[in-house]
C-alpha cells in the first residue's frame, strides 16, 4: 500500500497520546516533531485515531451515566450545598427611660412625670418594675413583637446618666432606640412633644445623660409639658410641687396619649408617632 505524504505544515505536527490532547491541548500549534512524518491510511491513520477517540468518549459518558444512576436521588441531593436561609440576627430592644427623683417625698410632683409615664406604660403592658438593676428600677417586656426595657433611674435626677449609660453600654442599644421621657417647663401643661434628637434645654437629667453618652444628642425624647411657675415662684420649688386633682385628671389623659404615641413609635416608626402626638389639639380645643 502506498503511503500518502501530507504537506510539510501538517506532517510536522506531533499528536500526543490521548484524544483530549488531539483536540484540546494548547500545545498543539507549537509542538513540532521530527520532519517529514507520514501518516498512512487505515486504522493507523488519522481516521483510525479519531474513531478510537470517539469510542473512548462514548465509553466515558456511559460510565458517568451509570455512576449517577447507581446512586439514589437522596444521596445526590445530600451532596449538594445546603441552601437553607440564615436566621436573622436577634432584634435589639428599645430602652424607654422615665426621669424623676426616687422616694415618696417626690411622688406626684411635676419633676417626676417621666416616672409616671413609665409606670403607666408598665401597667398597660403588664411589665413588672420590681427589679433594681443598673441603678434603676428595671423591667423587660414586649409591645407587639418589639422587645422593650423600662427604666426609672434611682440616682436622683441630676445623675440620671449614670444609670442610662450603663444600660446602653451593657445591652449595646443603638441610640435611635433610646427614648427618654421627662418634664418640660417650656411646654404648656399636658402638652406632649416627640423629637428625634436635641440638646438638654437646661434640664439637668438630660444634661447628665448626654454627658454619659459621650456628648451624643442623637436619641429620641418625649417631653411632657408642666407649664411655667406662676408669678414669681421659684422654679425649683415649682417643679417639686405636687399636682392638684384637676391637673392630675388632665395628666392622666396626657399619659394615655403618650402610651399610644410610644406604641406607634415602636410598631410603625418615628414619623407616624411624631405626626400623631405633635399635631394633637389641646384639651381645651377638644372640649
Amino acid at each position: 500500500m502506498k503511503a500518502v505524504a501530507f504537506p510539510a505544515k501538517i506532517a510536522n505536527l506531533s499528536f500526543p497520546s490521548g484524544c483530549s490532547s488531539l483536540f484540546f491541548s494548547p500545545a498543539l500549534p507549537y509542538s513540532i516533531s521530527s520532519p517529514c512524518r507520514k501518516l498512512t491510511k487505515g486504522t493507523r491513520g488519522v481516521g483510525g485515531l479519531m474513531s478510537q477517540c470517539l469510542s473512548s468518549s462514548s465509553q466515558s459518558l456511559s460510565s458517568l451515566s451509570n455512576s449517577f444512576s447507581s446512586h439514589p436521588e437522596s444521596e445526590l441531593l445530600q451532596a449538594l450545598p445546603s441552601s437553607k436561609p440564615k436566621s436573622p440576627p436577634p432584634q435589639l430592644p428599645w430602652l424607654i427611660v422615665g426621669l424623676g427623683n426616687p422616694g415618696k417625698k417626690y411622688q406626684g410632683t411635676r419633676h417626676n412625670v417621666g416616672f409616671e409615664m413609665v409606670d403607666a406604660l408598665a401597667n398597660a403592658e403588664g411589665i413588672s418594675m420590681n427589679t433594681v438593676n443598673f441603678k434603676a428600677l428595671f423591667g423587660k417586656g414586649v409591645i407587639g413583637n418589639i422587645p422593650i426595657m423600662l427604666a426609672k433611674p434611682q440616682t436622683f435626677m441630676n445623675l440620671s446618666g449614670e444609670s442610662v449609660g450603663q444600660i446602653v453600654s451593657f445591652y449595646k442599644i443603638p441610640l435611635k432606640q433610646v427614648l427618654v421621657v421627662y418634664d418640660d417647663l417650656d411646654l404648656p401643661f399636658g402638652k406632649l412633644r416627640l423629637l428625634p434628637k436635641g440638646g438638654h434645654g437646661g434640664h439637668n437629667g438630660m444634661r447628665s445623660i448626654i454627658d454619659r453618652l459621650k456628648g451624643s444628642r442623637d436619641f429620641p425624647r418625649l417631653r411632657i409639658g408642666i407649664g411655667r411657675p406662676p408669678g414669681k415662684m421659684d422654679t425649683a420649688n415649682f417643679v417639686l410641687r405636687q399636682f392638684n386633682r384637676q391637673e392630675q385628671e388632665e395628666l392622666d389623659h396626657t399619659f394615655q396619649t403618650g402610651l399610644e404615641a410610644i406604641r406607634i413609635l415602636l410598631l410603625e416608626g418615628f414619623n407616624k408617632s411624631a405626626t400623631f402626638v405633635n399635631t394633637r389639639k389641646s384639651m381645651e380645643q377638644l372640649s
